[in-house]
Formats: structure tokens, C-alpha cells, sequence
């Protein structure tokens, strides 16, 4: 991939701070257990510190999904496609990914957090506004869209650049 230089660091941040997350969320539980099962005096904050990071790794993670392109796909109709007949396909998938996550989870997710920020919705054991908790939607859309608009442009240069031998070479190697 030609531009891969602008994917890397996105996936190296997304990867480690998901990874931070989890282990938080590993060590929340864990915690929780012990302090209700052994002390006999569970832990108030705990529960809903693992379900705002289960929220944040997985929509994190689907954005990094889509940026390894191993998201959810049905290939029976387009696996026997090659050359620029392929390349069509993968540009209209990704402007299909790109509509998605700018409309919903951008846009949606944007509207959701002014919202609940402006009603001052906060969480009921550890009151940390809600607008918090849902930022990782307009977050992991702008990520999702970011990655939609480098394949788009990769599929793009390719189409314009390769002839259409070395775009089958090229998929076979992948």
C-alpha cells in the first residue's frame, strides 16, 4: 500500500491505547470479584469503569477492523472478480463504510454527545459526564472515515496507474 505511512501511526495508536484500555478493564473486573466475593464489599465504580472501556475497545476496535480491512464482509459475488472489475468493487465498498460511519457515527455520534453534554448527563457512581462515554463514537467514525477515504484513494491510484496484470499480481501477494 502506497499510503501506508499515514495508516501506521493510526493503527499503532488505536492498538496500544486499546491494549491500555483492556488491561484496565482486566484489572477492574478482577478487583470487582475480589472485593465483592472476598472483602465481602463490592466495589461501587469498578462496575461501570469495565462497561465504559468495553464500550471504548470495542468501538475502537471495529475502527481497527476496518483499518485492517477484516471487518465483516460477504465476498460470494465480488471473490471472482480481478483487475479493474476488483478495484471498482473495493471503492464502492469503502464509499459505502465511508457514508456509513461520516452519517452514523460521526454525525449521530456528534449530535448524541451535544446533546447528552448539554443536558449534563453524568453516570451515577463515578458522575463523569456521559458526553465522555459516548465520544468514542464520533471518535472511532472519524478513524473509520479516515481509513475509508485511504483505501478509497489507494483503489483510486491504482485504477488511474496499474495495468490491469499488475493489479491481479499485486491481490494474489496480499
Amino acid at each position: 500500500m502506497r499510503l501506508q505511512k499515514f495508516k501506521t501511526p493510526i493503527d499503532r495508536f488505536i492498538a496500544t491505547f486499546s491494549i491500555l484500555v483492556m488491561i484496565g478493564l482486566v484489572i477492574c473486573v478482577v478487583w470487582q470479584v475480589f472485593s465483592r466475593y472476598v472483602l465481602g464489599a463490592p466495589s461501587t465504580m469498578t462496575d461501570e469503569i469495565a462497561r465504559f472501556s468495553m464500550i471504548w475497545v470495542g468501538l475502537l476496535g471495529a475502527a481497527y477492523g476496518v483499518g485492517a480491512q477484516s471487518h465483516l464482509s460477504i465476498d460470494l459475488f465480488t471473490m471472482n472478480l480481478t483487475g479493474k472489475k476488483k478495484l471498482i468493487n473495493q471503492i464502492f465498498i469503502n464509499v459505502c463504510v465511508l457514508v456509513f460511519t461520516a452519517g452514523a457515527l460521526v454525525w449521530g455520534g456528534g449530535v448524541l454527545v451535544a446533546k447528552v453534554y448539554s443536558t449534563g448527563q453524568v453516570s451515577p457512581a463515578m458522575q463523569l459526564p456521559m458526553a465522555y462515554v459516548y465520544g468514542v463514537l464520533p471518535l472511532s467514525g472519524l478513524i473509520m472515515s479516515y481509513y475509508s477515504l485511504l483505501f478509497i484513494l489507494e483503489a483510486v491510484l491504482d485504477f488511474f496507474t496499474l495495468p490491469a496484470a499488475a493489479i491481479n499480481v499485486s491481490e494474489e501477494k496480499a
